[in-house]
């Protein structure tokens, strides 16, 4: 009786699901966390790089300990906190996660300044070969979290439309926060990240 009864009613459940938005929502949802994922991997590059960038700075900046406990302190603080995409429905860790990415990034910038009254180290082929990678993963997280703010804008646009909301009430989707929707402008326009070597830097400063 009961798989009598699962025969009759699957291909309606099935059409139930199919024209309420179901199976939209789970692809949006899972776009969602792909964009994310990526976003991550281009996070956890970046943080590979830096302590190999402390590394070949270190015996040129002997006067510029602070700048260089500050990356490697920042890099640390990214490293303590553990996220997944399944953590894009806990604030609370996001917004940390948020803020320590936001410190490395200020910290490195911060670092790269001060870099630019060393013309020997400018000249260094390890550190300008850093710089190239560090260059083209910053412009790979722009592009990466532009992406993840086109898929919640889909995913959220979506879920809150009918009858496709009442479908989601009922399955426990709900409008999910846009992490970096505050720098959207700056996120969706093409990225570029510079830095400048003079081919006068190449010779030693007499």
């Amino acid at each position: 009786m009961k798989r009598r009864f699962l025969q009759l009613f699957a291909p309606l459940l099935a059409l139930f699901l199919t024209g309420c938005g179901y199976n939209e929502i789970q692809q949006l949802d899972e776009h969602v966390k792909a964009t994310w994922s990526q976003v991550l991997n281009q996070y956890e590059r970046r943080a590979e790089l830096v302590p190999k960038l402390v590394n070949s700075v270190n015996a040129y900046m002997v006067n510029e300990r602070t700048v260089l406990t500050e990356v490697t302190e920042a890099r640390a603080k990214v490293g303590s906190i553990q996220i997944s995409v399944d953590d894009l429905d806990n604030p609370e860790l996001m917004q940390r996660f948020e803020q320590a990415q936001s410190q490395l990034s200020s910290a490195l910038s911060r670092l790269l300044a001060v870099s630019e009254n060393y013309p020997q180290l400018k000249a260094d082929g390890l550190f300008r070969d850093l710089m190239t990678q560090l260059e083209g993963t910053e412009n790979r997280i722009a592009t990466e979290r532009g992406r993840y703010v086109e898929a919640i804008r889909a995913y959220n646009v979506f879920i809150r439309q009918f009858p496709t909301l009442i479908t989601a009430k009922i399955f426990g989707y709900s409008v999910k926060e846009n992490y970096g929707v505050s720098r959207q402008e700056e996120i969706m326009r093409d990225p570029e990240v510079r830095f400048d070597v003079p081919s006068s830097a190449a010779q030693p400063a007499g």
